[in-house]
């Protein structure tokens, strides 16, 4: 780890309690605060253990990685990741199925992998809402969904539709979220060691 990381998660760990959080959840936790400067996201991230060394493992057996949008992408670089919008057929689907386009994309990515893919939804409510719909009609067995979407329409429900469902699952409370949430739970969960040392 670089100085400046080291301190400052040096800081952030003065300012904010992470010791009540489970290693993984922890992890998660502080990759979002370290991410966004902000500790009120203690109270934030919902995350079930399991659920994430469940995702974790799947992750590192080289399962499916499948964002809903370009920039959540980006923001992890530790391994290839599939975007929703970029299947083939996204803007046909969209309009044929009338569904907005990150719902599309999520349709045509749980058709190409519906077992064991690891999702990350950080910025469209309709493209989670949609994994939900795949899932409950028995089209997708998802590894793990990071359902982090933000906004003032649709994102609040949706979250609370995922951890209804009983999916593993990570999530966030209110209308915050983001591409960035999504990426930095994501990279948590890929660059977490074990204790004793083991990735």
């Amino acid at each position: 780890m670089h100085p400046i990381e080291t301190e400052s998660y040096r800081i952030m760990r003065s300012r904010a309690d992470f010791d009540r959080f489970e290693p993984l959840t922890r992890a998660v936790v502080e990759r979002v605060v370290h991410t966004t400067a902000d500790p009120s996201w203690t109270g934030e991230v919902v995350a079930d253990e399991a659920a994430l060394r469940q995702g974790r493992d799947a992750l590192l057996a080289g399962a499916p990685l499948i964002t809903d949008v370009r920039m959540a992408a980006s923001g992890i670089t530790a391994r290839e990741v599939r975007v929703g919008l970029d299947f083939p057929g996204v803007a046909d689907a969209a309009a044929s199925e009338e569904l907005t386009r990150s719902a599309a994309g999520m349709r045509l990515a749980a058709a190409e992998h519906p077992r064991g893919a690891v999702w990350a939804i950080g910025n469209a409510p309709t493209a989670l809402t949609e994994l939900l719909r795949l899932a409950e009609n028995g089209e997708l067995e998802p590894a793990l969904i990071v359902g982090v979407p933000v906004g003032f329409v649709g994102a609040v429900d949706s979250k609370a539709a995922l951890r209804r469902s009983g999916l593993p699952a990570v999530s966030t409370l209110t209308e915050r979220g983001g591409a960035a949430i999504a990426a930095a739970a994501i990279n948590a969960l890929l660059y977490w060691a074990e204790p004793g040392g083991n990735r």
